[in-house]
């Protein structure tokens, strides 16, 4: 059985095989949910993005592109680094947020993960309002096939983005 729920929490203490980071182009750290992971995460989640750099991505990972690395100190076995679009920059295309997602999961089977949890992609500085942010990721979730994925949960760290999630949810019922 699959499930995908969504909680009110801090993501950088959630348990799951695979945590995934709504990270910038350079995959260098940030604000936000990028800073607060790399901040728990360690010294060691910083040298594995620029290793990421150095033999994988060398211009940065594309937005709506997702890449894994070691999750450090994190209570997970990895990070999933991805780039969400800036509606402030005009990235206003919902494709490119739902691939955020898929791409993830794309990942996160690849490696056989069997839980994931999720931050509100681009619901923060990069200005998706949460109900859109909210029904764009909820339905890429459910409409990936996840393939061998237990559990997906989307951890948010406001009652604004909880409350979206939920609704967004409760809608595919």
């Amino acid at each position: 059985m699959h499930t995908i729920d969504a909680v009110l929490g801090d993501l950088t203490v959630e348990v799951a095989d695979a945590l995934v980071n709504a990270a910038n182009a350079t995959l260098l750290g940030g604000g936000g949910v990028d800073g607060a992971l790399h901040a728990a995460a360690g010294p060691s989640l910083l040298e594995a993005c620029r290793r990421v750099r150095r033999t994988q991505w060398h211009d940065g990972l594309p937005v709506g592109e997702a890449v894994a690395t070691p999750a450090g100190l994190l209570p997970a076995r990895w990070v999933i680094h991805t780039v969400g679009p800036n509606r402030h920059r005009g990235e206003d295309d919902e494709s490119l947020l739902a691939s955020c997602y898929t791409r993830s999961l794309d990942v996160a089977v690849d490696l056989g993960a069997r839980s994931v949890a999720f931050p509100a992609i681009g619901a923060g500085a990069y200005g998706w309002e949460p109900q859109a942010a909210a029904r764009i990721a909820v339905l890429a979730v459910a409409s990936h096939p996840r393939t061998g994925i237990e559990r997906v949960r989307f951890v948010l760290f406001n009652r604004t983005l909880h409350e979206a999630f939920v609704a967004a949810l409760e809608a595919l019922i």
